[in-house]
């Protein structure tokens, strides 16, 4: 593609950088200043990340020319406002010629076919020939596994991404084979099936053409909500699944976000329900704090201040561990403790 030549990734963005180029409107506010001067507040993204910008002149004139979701070609400058790198927009404009989306999402870096592969070896697993037949059912379903294997997990903390919801599928499937065979008191056929369908939802919460955003169904319902009538759905088609089996299996499902103010319709109450609870969570928040870490635009050992976690958090050390000394990296610490 040609526009993507001369174009300066948001990755890449650093303050008194001159950047133009196509970058998708994530989100567009109009605000106020202090004095009451109308100021437009607008995200720009693309497949590395996201950028705050301010439109501060012709405000009138520019509010009504895009929406969310639109591509402009972007004119602007690069400044820093508290501590952040930020653009100021000076001119936009339409782009001649039709843009692929894949310039504004980004992608897992692993392969989908390989991934959906490695998931249907791990679900393998599975003896009970209820939740095997469920699980076969789901994946021998052409039009959801479409979707599966191209759909982000979440809007925007962890594998925010196209094939994320597959990628955290399978990276929860194949922690729970460990957990099981740690504690037999587990039953890993429960487990293992929860865990391959406590996301599905997601192919309907969540809409991912040129931006990741909530489908009215995701907004109105949730993916947890959706994620139970799918199973519902496919198990309307099966004779003698048991009943105890079902409802065990939907309170996984429901309580796996784990606290009700983490938009849990339950909290967990059986042994594989906290286990799925605590291995998504961390699969979650492991994928989400690494592309935190590796998107982090501040120099030296300190991330910028994560708001999600309330804290600063420090940076991978060398490859080389004689490349640095004990004791700077004390001090490096006590200054990130004490500059909280």
């Amino acid at each position: 593609m040609s526009e993507k030549a001369n174009h300066l990734w948001v990755k890449d963005i650093r303050k008194d950088d001159k950047i133009k180029g196509l970058y998708l409107i994530k989100a567009k506010k109009r605000l106020a200043t202090k004095k009451g001067d109308p100021y437009l507040s607008v995200t720009l993204a693309d497949r590395t990340g996201d950028i705050e910008a301010k439109i501060w002149e012709r405000v009138e004139e520019l509010d009504p020319l895009f929406k969310d979701g639109d591509v402009l070609e972007i004119e602007a400058s690069a400044g820093c406002y508290m501590d952040q790198v930020q653009l100021t927009i000076s001119r936009m404009r339409v782009p001649a010629d039709p843009v692929d989306p894949c310039f504004f999402l980004e992608s897992c870096p692993r392969d989908a076919a390989e991934m959906l592969a490695s998931l249907r070896n791990v679900l393998k697993e599975i003896a009970n020939p209820h939740l095997k037949s469920l699980s076969d059912r789901f994946l021998s379903d052409h039009l959801f596994v479409t979707l599966f294997k191209k759909a982000p997990a979440a809007k925007n903390f962890h594998h925010g991404y196209l094939g994320g919801l597959l990628e955290h599928t399978l990276s929860v499937c194949e922690m729970v084979l460990p957990v099981a065979s740690h504690y037999p008191e587990l039953d890993k056929d429960l487990l293992l099936t929860g865990a391959f369908l406590h996301d599905i939802g997601k192919v309907k919460e969540l809409s991912f053409e040129r931006k990741i955003d909530y489908t009215d169904e995701g907004r109105l319902l949730g993916h947890i909500i959706l994620g139970v009538s799918m199973v519902e759905e496919k198990l309307g088609s099966m004779k003698n699944f048991p009943p105890e089996l079902e409802l065990r299996l939907k309170h996984l499902i429901l309580s796996h976000h784990g606290e009700y103010e983490f938009g849990s319709p339950k909290r967990p109450k059986c042994l594989e329900a906290f286990a799925l609870h605590l291995i998504d969570d961390l699969d979650a928040k492991m994928n989400g704090l690494d592309r935190f870490m590796k998107r982090d635009r501040q120099d030296g050992n300190w991330t910028d201040f994560n708001r999600l976690f309330g804290r600063y958090f420090l940076k991978a050390g060398p490859e080389n561990p004689e490349d640095r000394t004990e004791e700077p990296v004390l001090n490096e610490l006590q200054r990130g403790l004490f500059s909280k």
